[in-house]
């Protein structure tokens, strides 16, 4: 595997330990778990799939998952940007897959999917090209939104999650005690510990949190005891898929909407791991995430695009290998062959998973600080009004989604998101301010790259 990135945050010692890799790796899985699984459990329910259908949606996805990983994070000459970093079903893609799969049918679903990869694939190169737009008080922007917008995601989740509200527990003294403890817990250990024990504090915390609901006796066991040992993965398991225009429309549109969030994720982990982002590695990463949407629509599962909760993960963790992301990759391919272990990550609460996502989301949200603090001049107006808006659109429409319920639902695709709202509203403003002054980042030659290294 050829290596584009400085690895750091493990020595060479701990690095080559299986153990500990396995454990980052586990932790990594954990983090990303719950938005994996959600997905499927929301169009399965929707479009009516039986348990078996269900049970089989949920193993492929996790594999689908494990499989784009590793194209991602591989990070050869002609696609992966070789970072590390997870990718997960795209969040965006739920109610247009609903409403595709309502109107035409399910085959129509997988259809769009891959016909959407496709495009992405061949397009791949051009989007590469749009980095002009992107320079760093936009990246800076879109990487704060994203975290910004993500908060109240885990907010939800630490007071318990959907079902807590169903059940009227939304908010009770048990899930608030257990989610803000695992966030203490995580904060002390990030104060106090030292080494591979402080890198893997958000895995611990869930355990931890876990065996507390354990004994509290709110941990269901049912779902590891109904699960079986070995799920067979068939290609097309759905049908062979169908092409329609407008569905194939729509899933590109959401396509286009999940490249846009994965610049941003790109840049970010770039920052993170000193690596200067080129236009040929964003055509990589972008090729790569074009063949994981083909993937998810031939095992019928989804499309895929890049885990912001993962680069919160490797910042707090300090651990920037992509060992530890190939061996996440495999424990996901692993957990897709046997849906025993995929039962039992689902023993997590809710609760405890939306504790640690507030730290993991907010590092995150201090990954796009970091951006704008180092490389924007903050003392230009310009800059400041175009964060003040784009972060502000960001929050605003995440926080009422339903704002543009007037429009059609093809636009909504593109302004119903928070991430995309605020990530145009900063491109836009920019251009307006600034051109694209700035906005050229260097090629994978440019010797300039090497002059900023050293200085």
């Amino acid at each position: 595997m050829e290596r584009t990135i400085q690895d750091e945050g493990l020595t060479p010692e701990s690095s080559r330990n299986p153990f500990k890799t396995f454990s980052l790796g586990i932790q990594h899985v954990l983090a990303m778990y719950a938005g994996a699984v959600i997905v499927p459990l929301i169009v399965g329910n929707a479009l009516n799939f039986t348990v078996e259908q269900l049970t089989y949606l949920i193993s492929i996805d996790l594999m689908a998952c494990g499989l784009a990983t590793l194209l991602q994070v591989w990070g050869n000459r002609f696609f992966g940007i070789g970072l590390p970093v997870m990718l997960g079903c795209a969040f965006q893609a739920v109610s247009p897959m609903i409403a595709i799969g309502l109107k035409d049918g399910v085959s129509a679903i997988y259809g769009a999917i891959i016909a959407s990869g496709i495009f992405v694939v061949l397009f791949s190169g051009l989007f590469g090209k749009l980095i002009a737009f992107f320079p760093p008080v936009v990246t800076g922007s879109v990487v704060t939104v994203i975290g910004v917008t993500l908060i109240p995601v885990a907010l939800n989740d630490l007071g318990g999650g959907e079902g807590a509200k169903a059940a009227g527990e939304f908010g009770s003294l048990f899930n608030l005690g257990l989610g803000f403890g695992v966030l203490l817990f995580i904060i002390l250990m990030n104060r106090f510990a030292k080494g591979f024990i402080r890198s893997i504090s958000v895995l611990i915390g869930l355990i931890a949190g876990t065996l507390v609901a354990a004994f509290a006796g709110h941990v269901d066991l049912a779902p590891l005891k109904e699960a079986s040992w070995f799920h067979a993965v068939r290609p097309f398991y759905f049908g062979t898929p169908t092409f329609h225009i407008s569905s194939i429309l729509t899933m590109i549109l959401v396509a286009i909407v999940s490249i846009a969030e994965s610049t941003g994720v790109f840049m970010a982990l770039g920052k993170i791991v000193d690596k200067d982002i080129s236009s040929k590695d964003l055509a990589r990463g972008y090729r790569a995430e074009g063949l994981a949407i083909v993937l998810g629509g031939i095992f019928n599962s989804f499309p895929y695009t890049t885990y912001s909760q993962n680069v919160g993960l490797v910042q707090m963790s300090r651990v920037k290998t992509r060992d530890v992301i190939v061996v996440a990759g495999g424990i996901l391919i692993v957990i897709g062959f046997v849906p025993k272990i995929a039962a039992l990550t689902q023993l997590v609460p809710t609760s405890v998973l939306g504790g640690a996502m507030v730290a993991l989301f907010g590092m995150v949200v201090s990954s796009g600080i970091r951006m704008l603090g180092g490389q924007v001049d903050l003392n230009k107006f310009e800059n400041l009004f175009i964060i003040a808006c784009s972060v502000g659109m960001g929050l605003g429409v995440s926080v009422h989604p339903d704002l543009f319920l007037a429009l059609p639902d093809w636009a909504r695709i593109l302004v119903d998101n928070g991430i995309v709202a605020g990530s145009v509203t900063a491109i836009v403003l920019n251009l307006l301010f600034n051109g694209l002054k700035g906005g050229k980042l260097p090629s994978a030659d440019d010797s300039s790259i090497k002059e900023r290294q050293a200085a």
